[in-house]
């Protein structure tokens, strides 16, 4: 299983975008210099008042298929 870190900062209003369907993905800065594209249903769990801002590891399998996310 492959990790990627990030960091993310979305005001709560612009994530309220997901929620009208104008928004269906995310696409992030990973440490390492890579983007990375996650769907934004994913960080649903970490939108609080603020809005969605932290730094996160996500973890893949093999096949690059979403395994888990967290927020570190």
């Amino acid at each position: 299983m492959r990790s990627f870190t990030f960091n993310v900062n979305i005001s709560y209003n612009l994530f309220l975008q997901h929620y009208s369907g104008a928004a269906s993905s995310v696409v992030v800065l990973t440490d390492e210099g890579l983007k990375l594209q996650l769907p934004a249903v994913r960080l649903r769990g970490f939108l609080s008042h603020a809005g969605v801002v932290g730094k996160f590891r996500i973890y893949v399998n093999n096949d690059n298929k979403f395994e888990t996310i967290e927020r570190i």
